[in-house]
């Protein structure tokens, strides 16, 4: 009996450990870490604090934790709620879409992810600086911000002298600030646009890029997306349409954003927005199969694209571009009165045949926008790539010629040959350019002076004076390599005679005798012909010398308080035009004055020469 007891109480006590231990729950921890750390000795203060009321464990029981006291006494208040959009779309639709597309339907906007130390400060915005051969910072700070806005927005960005181009693209380009008054971000602009107007893609990139993404302003946006497709770098925009997210709904924009989520990893929605995108606003059904060929190249949504050019009868700079950019070349029949901008694309553009960066060079060449160099580079690979279809192989052979041939004669006709017949006055400048390297390297001889001007000119469209110059005792006075001479001279011991620019008019072929115009505006703004002398001149021959108006003013005063880049500026508003015969001797006479006063010297008598060359 007394045995039968101790099983059931013992039996009792199992069954209640049980229970137990169904109420509560195991530490996993290995034995000690389960027991908090010994409390401290509490000090007087504490001691007399009355004890703190807590609850008791019991099975189901939450903690109750006590607010953060606040100031005053008051509880800190709840975190504030996110508020979702009245217009939330369904889930299903919020799994489509992009993180940018997201971020603006939540009211985001990027976090800016550079440090403080690290962001660029709106001043000294370019990429050429002062010690590289750019102008002063300071030049245009204490302009009128509505004269500078004036100037470059009225530009159109043709100009009718390469060393005039040349000169834009400088000043353009350098470090400076804005006036004081105007936004950094619109002088960023305005000076990036017109470098895209002009045909200056890379120059305009870099100064667009000069910039961080979050100082643009809706004018900088647009001039450098310009930029970018002029570059056939359509993901180069991608940082800043990133920024912006859905700032602009056009079709220009959603194109790029579809580019972008493609190239981000995000393929399969950066495709569905460029499928859902309809022609509009100059976007035709060929410029949204372009973008869907190029952004089908990317990730796993690569997509092949038929391109059909039937029923396009006209380019645009996103249709080029685009068509770069997937390896593809525009029919020959849309490029044939293509304009300035798309032949320098051409010209620079590495993915393009060899034969048709040549063709393109014929205009950037003479335009400025190549150098004599950068042309010769370009010969070369011709020359030395096998399989060159059309002239171009005898073209790049004959320019080996003018260099390495043993006798000069043939030298000289290796390079009247690459010149031409002349029939087309921008093929043949722009081959002067490409032979002016070739040409200072001929002896000088009374051989070739009948080929004089043109070996003159090949070497002043390339810079080269001090070259040029050893023919001057060699050519007869009142010539055209004697005029050429006469204006791109460093420095002249006298002033030049009368009566040998009487025998160069008697001479010159030149329609309305612009030839002898503008080698009298030369001289005179070069100081190496008298003022009364010139006038004269100009009287005798009919046409106006010098005459007010509120462009020559300012291009004057300018020069008068030695401002280099207002001076570059005014110049480059003074130059515009599709040839020479949209240039007066009046405005050449205010540009090489104002250059010249200011120290550009260089370009002045460049700039004349060339007046005088292709006049």
């Amino acid at each position: 009996m007394k045995r039968a007891t101790l099983a059931l109480s013992g039996a009792l006590l199992l069954t209640s450990a049980l229970a137990l231990a169904q109420n509560g729950p195991e530490s996993l921890l290995p034995p000690g870490f389960d027991r908090p750390a010994p409390r401290p000795a509490a000090r007087p203060a504490e001691a007399a604090a009355p004890a703190r009321r807590t609850v008791p464990d019991e099975p189901g029981a939450t903690p109750v934790i006590q607010p953060v006291p606040v100031s005053g006494g008051e509880a800190a208040a709840p975190s504030a709620k996110i508020t979702l959009p009245a217009n939330l779309p369904p889930l299903d639709k919020l799994e489509t879409m992009s993180p940018s597309d997201l971020a603006a339907l939540l009211g985001m906007k990027p976090k800016f992810d550079i440090p403080p130390a690290a962001r660029r400060a709106m001043t000294h915005i370019g990429a050429i600086d002062e010690h590289e051969g750019g102008l002063p910072f300071w030049s245009l700070g204490k302009q009128s911000p509505s004269l500078v806005r004036a100037v470059l927005a009225g530009n159109q960005g043709q100009m009718v002298s390469r060393w005039g181009h040349i000169l834009m693209r400088r000043a353009l380009a350098s470090r400076l600030d804005a006036p004081q008054g105007m936004d950094p971000a619109e002088f960023a602009a305005l000076r990036t646009a017109l470098l895209v107007r002009m045909g200056e893609g890379e120059a305009a990139r870099a100064i667009a890029q000069d910039v961080d993404p979050a100082s643009y302003s809706p004018e900088l946006v647009q001039a450098a997306i310009d930029a970018y497709v002029a570059t056939a770098d359509f993901t180069g925009a991608c940082p800043i349409v990133r920024w912006q997210g859905n700032a602009r709904r056009d079709v220009q924009w959603r194109l790029l954003q579809g580019i972008c989520d493609t190239f981000a990893g995000e393929g399969s929605h950066g495709m569905t927005v460029l499928d859902r995108q309809g022609p509009g606003e100059g976007f035709d059904r060929i410029d949204l199969l372009l973008t869907q060929k190029y952004a089908g190249a990317a990730g796993k949504a690569r997509r092949a694209v038929k391109i059909e050019w039937d029923g396009v009868d006209r380019m645009t700079p996103w249709r080029y571009g685009m068509t770069l950019a997937v390896g593809l070349e525009p029919p020959p029949a849309l490029m044939k009165n293509a304009g300035l901008a798309y032949m320098a694309t051409a010209a620079t553009a590495p993915m393009l045949p060899l034969n048709s960066r040549a063709a393109a060079a014929d205009v950037a060449g003479a335009a400025g926008i190549l150098s004599s160099a950068a042309m010769v580079d370009l010969y070369s690979q011709i020359y030395a790539t096998e399989g060159q279809q059309g002239d171009w192989p005898e073209r790049s052979a004959n320019l080996r010629a003018a260099y390495l041939s043993d006798a000069p004669k043939d030298r000289v006709a290796a390079i009247k040959a690459l010149w031409g017949d002349g029939g087309d006055p921008v093929t043949t400048y722009s081959r002067q350019v490409l032979t002016a390297y070739a040409a200072a390297r001929l002896p000088v001889s009374a051989d070739y002076l009948d080929d004089a001007p043109g070996l003159i000119a090949s070497m002043l469209s390339a810079g080269l004076d001090a070259n040029a110059l050893r023919w001057g005792a060699t050519v007869p006075g009142g010539s055209q390599g004697w005029a050429l001479l006469a204006v791109a001279a460093p420095s002249r011991a006298g002033q030049v005679d009368k009566s040998a620019i009487d025998d160069f008019h008697g001479a010159d072929p030149s329609a309305d005798q612009r030839k002898t115009r503008f080698l009298i505006a030369g001289l005179a703004a070069l100081g190496r012909l008298p003022t009364g002398t010139a006038q004269e001149l100009a009287t005798q021959y009919g046409f106006e010398l010098d005459r007010a108006s509120r462009w020559s003013k300012l291009i004057d005063g300018a020069a008068e308080v030695g401002n280099p880049a207002l001076v570059c500026l005014l110049a480059g508003a003074g130059m515009q035009g599709s040839g020479w015969d949209k240039m007066t001797a009046r405005n050449l006479f205010h540009i090489v004055s104002a250059l010249h006063r200011v120290g550009l010297d260089g370009e002045a008598r460049m700039i004349a020469a060339e007046a005088v060359a292709r006049g």
